[in-house]
């Protein structure tokens, strides 16, 4: 079979990959798709239920039995920011609220759907899901992030949802810091029946990167998914470390890495500001996973986040099993956070 042959039934199953992202986790037709979906909008709620219970407080405690004011309106900027809205987008909602509607009552629920709207439309500019290009074989995925992002354990999903998709998977552990992170790696590997790249702990990154797609090129990787040292992004010395391995990298594949994302934890507010702005600059940030949703009442930076930077954010995260993470969808996202339903727009 000649090597153009050969890459046909993996370009379909490539092509499956991306018309499963572009739905942004839309169900599969049929019963158990809608189950699906609807088991993932319960996670996603779950998870951002101390986002919405706070903001829903919130709200309810500045609009029950009162006109709307200057006053009502200060207060409700007030809290979007406080949930890590950011100013430009609470400042929308404000306007949103106010529009028509002073010396007048309004409810908490209505607030809530404006909320949810707006957020909405800030968000799905941003909302799009993460492409596998056949024609870059292997696909090389960097990594990076700060200590305890979430890195290794976003990997591990990814790698199960490609292999669950027929692509064949590399991993490369390089977060050669951590013997517990190469570990875990082997263990998600091998869970996803995944090919590994792994050294002893100490050993040198760049250089494991190198070794890592080259054997993926040798073995018909379709995807090389390239763990990281956590480090925080004021750390000079560590950062220099990553500029290195995206040059070694490109020795091998010019174009290489085809993406690089950054997993961004949700508990750290507003930090996350700072990590998109210098991991982006020295590391070339494609797009965005964001993660630990479930475990933090400041959802709402994923929205200043998009506001400010406007990089495409693939995934979310809402717990350690492999179906808590799956393709962003900003209107889910929006509704979960604001407690409402919305109908599709």
């Amino acid at each position: 079979m000649s090597e153009a042959d050969d890459d046909k039934p993996k370009a379909g199953l490539l092509s499956r990959w991306r018309r499963r992202a572009d739905a942004s986790a839309a169900p599969e037709a049929g019963e158990s798709g809608e189950a699906a979906r609807r088991g993932w909008l319960a996670k996603l709620a779950a998870g951002l239920s101390r986002t919405s219970s706070t903001l829903g407080r919130g709200v309810t405690d500045i609009f029950a039995k009162r006109k709307l004011d200057a006053d009502a309106l200060d207060e409700l900027e007030d809290i979007l920011i406080q949930a890590d809205l950011g100013l430009p987008v609470a400042t929308r909602i404000r306007a949103a609220v106010g529009a028509g509607r002073y010396d007048k009552g309004i409810d908490a629920e209505a607030v809530k759907g404006i909320l949810a709207e707006e957020i909405a439309r800030a968000l799905e500019p941003v909302a799009r899901p993460l492409t596998i290009d056949a024609s870059k074989r292997p696909f090389v995925i960097l990594v990076v992030g700060v200590n305890g992002s979430g890195k290794t354990t976003t990997i591990g999903k990814l790698a199960a949802k490609f292999a669950a998709d027929g692509l064949k998977v590399t991993l490369a552990a390089g977060d050669t810091f951590r013997a517990a992170a190469i570990e875990q790696l082997k263990i998600w590997a091998s869970r996803a029946g995944a090919d590994i790249v792994a050294r002893e702990p100490g050993g040198d990154a760049a250089s494991l990167a190198f070794e890592a797609l080259t054997r993926a090129k040798t073995t018909g990787a379709d995807v090389l998914l390239i763990d990281t040292a956590g480090r925080l992004q004021n750390r000079a010395e560590l950062m220099t470390e990553l500029e290195k391995i995206v040059r070694v990298i490109k020795k091998v594949d010019a174009e290489a890495p085809h993406a690089t994302l950054l997993a961004l934890d949700a508990t750290v507010g507003q930090n996350a500001l700072s990590q998109v702005e210098i991991f982006g600059r020295i590391a070339g940030v494609t797009g965005l996973v964001m993660t630990k949703l479930d475990g933090t009442a400041r959802g709402g930076i994923l929205v200043a986040v998009a506001e400010k930077f406007g990089l495409p954010v693939h995934f979310v995260g809402v717990g350690e099993g492999v179906d808590d993470l799956e393709p962003f969808a900003a209107r889910d996202f929006a509704a979960a956070i604001a407690g409402v339903e919305l109908r599709e727009g």
